[in-house]
C-alpha cells in the first residue's frame, strides 16, 4: 500500500524545515515585542527583520507591511477599513458619499461575507462576473464603475481553477475613476513572481501557510497614502493598524519562508507545470472537462470534472486509495452547493457538483502523478457501474 500522496497544496502546505528551524527559538522564549527590556527588543528585533522579509519578496517597502494572524483577517481588513472612511464624506444634504463596492464573483468569501455585510450600512455591493475561462474582462469593470463607487476588489489568481486575473489593468480602470482598488493575492504569492508596484493595486493580501510558513500568519501589503481605519483596536501594534500582541514566532516563520518562496519560485514553477501538463494530458484522453484550461493560470493547480460523476463521491473514494485531493476550497468546505466561482463562469450546475481541484507542490512526482491516473481511472469506472445501475 503506497502512502498518501498530497495533492491539495492550495489548501495549505507543511511547515518547511527551515522555516521551523527559524521559528523554534521564539517559541520557547519570552518574547512579547512590546515589551521594552532586552527580551522584548529581541522580539521586535525578530519581527523586524521578517517584516524585510516579507516586502523583499512582493517588491514593497517593510513600512508597508501589516501584520495580520492570516489572509482571512487580512482581506477582511482591507474590505472593511478601505471603505469606513467614506462614511464621513457626505453631499450637500448630509448623504453619504461612495456607498458602492464592486467584487467579482471569484472571490472567496472571507471577501465575499464582509463586503455583503457592509450592506446593512446602505452600501450596494455589486459583482463581477467572469467569462467562461474565469477571468475578469476589463469591460466589465468599464461598465459597472461608477463616480460612488468607494472600492474594487478582484483576487490576483483564482484558489480553484488558477485562473490569474489581469490586476494591473484592472487597477488602471479603477484609479482612473478615483476609486481604491484592492487584489487578494494569496493563491499566487510564491507561485508566480509578484510585485506590488506592478500590481498598480492600493493593497495586496498575502498568507503564510500557502507556502511552506506557519498557520496564524499573513499580511496586508497597503500603499502609504492609502487611510485606512484598524479592524482591531487595543494596544496599538503595526502602527495602530492591527492591535494585537504580535505572535512572533509565526511571523519569524513567515519571513523565512517568503525568503525560501523566492530563491525557489523557478523551479517551483517549472517542477508544478511539468506535473500539472502530465496530469492532464491524461484527463484529456479520459473526457474530462478542465475549467480555464485556455488562460494563464497557476501552474500548480487543475480544476477538472467528469460528467454524472459527484464531486464529493470521487474525492472520498480517492481518498481511500489515498490520494488526498479537493472538490473545491477548503476554506468554504460547510457548503455542499457547487462551486460558486464555476457557476460564476456559466458552468452548468450539475458538472460544477463534478469538480475535482488537484494542486501540487514541490514533493510531489511524476510517479505520484501517474499512480493517481490509474487510479482515477478505476474509481470512475467503478463509479459510472454504480450510477448505471440505479439509473
Amino acid at each position: 500500500m503506497y502512502s498518501h500522496a498530497y495533492f491539495d497544496h492550495n489548501a495549505t502546505t507543511a511547515v518547511d524545515e527551515r522555516v521551523m528551524t527559524a521559528m523554534l527559538p521564539f517559541m520557547t522564549s519570552l518574547n512579547n515585542a512590546s515589551s521594552r527590556h532586552a527580551f522584548g527588543r529581541v522580539a521586535r528585533h525578530a519581527i523586524d527583520t521578517a517584516r524585510e522579509k516579507v516586502a523583499n519578496a512582493v517588491g514593497a517597502h517593510p513600512s508597508q507591511i501589516v501584520f495580520t494572524s492570516s489572509g482571512t483577517e487580512a482581506n477582511n481588513f482591507a474590505i472593511s477599513g478601505m471603505v469606513t472612511n467614506e462614511f464621513t464624506r457626505l453631499d450637500s444634504v448630509g448623504n453619504p458619499l461612495n456607498k458602492n463596492m464592486i467584487i467579482s464573483g471569484l472571490e472567496h468569501p472571507c471577501i465575499s461575507r464582509p463586503a455583503l455585510a457592509l450592506k446593512k450600512y446602505g452600501f450596494q455591493v455589486q459583482q463581477l462576473m467572469p467569462n467562461v475561462e474565469g477571468v475578469i474582462e476589463k469591460s466589465a469593470l468599464e461598465t459597472t464603475l461608477n463616480v460612488n463607487t468607494a472600492l474594487v476588489s478582484v483576487m490576483f489568481a483564482n484558489n480553484e481553477t488558477g485562473a490569474i486575473q489581469p490586476i494591473a489593468e484592472l487597477a488602471e480602470i479603477a484609479k482612473k475613476h478615483g476609486t481604491l482598488i484592492h487584489t487578494d493575492g494569496v493563491q499566487g504569492f510564491g507561485k508566480v513572481a509578484i510585485d506590488f508596484a506592478d500590481l498598480n493595486v492600493h493593497a495586496l493580501t498575502i498568507s503564510s501557510h500557502k507556502i511552506g510558513g506557519p498557520q496564524g500568519a499573513g499580511a496586508l501589503v497597503l500603499d502609504k497614502r492609502v487611510d485606512i481605519q484598524p479592524l482591531l483596536y487595543g494596544g496599538g501594534q503595526e502602527k495602530g493598524l492591527r492591535s494585537g500582541t504580535e505572535n512572533v514566532a509565526a511571523i519569524v516563520g513567515f519571513g523565512r519562508a517568503c525568503e525560501l518562496a523566492v530563491a525557489n519560485l523557478e523551479n517551483y514553477h517549472a517542477h508544478t507545470n511539468q506535473l500539472r501538463c502530465q496530469l492532464e494530458a491524461s484527463l484529456s484522453q479520459m473526457n474530462a472537462v478542465i475549467f480555464a484550461e485556455h488562460v494563464n493560470r497557476i501552474p500548480n493547480t487543475s480544476f477538472f470534472a467528469f460528467e454524472h460523476i459527484e464531486g464529493e463521491t470521487l474525492v472520498m473514494a480517492l481518498d481511500r486509495k489515498g490520494f488526498a485531493v479537493a472538490s473545491g476550497s477548503a476554506c468554504s468546505s460547510d457548503s455542499t452547493e457547487p462551486s460558486h466561482v464555476l457557476l460564476s463562469m456559466g458552468i452548468a450546475s450539475d458538472l460544477a457538483r463534478g469538480a475535482i481541484r488537484v494542486s501540487f507542490g514541490l514533493e510531489n512526482t511524476v510517479e505520484q502523478v501517474a499512480r493517481f491516473v490509474v487510479v482515477l481511472e478505476q474509481e470512475l469506472k467503478r463509479l459510472k457501474q454504480m450510477v448505471a445501475l440505479v439509473a
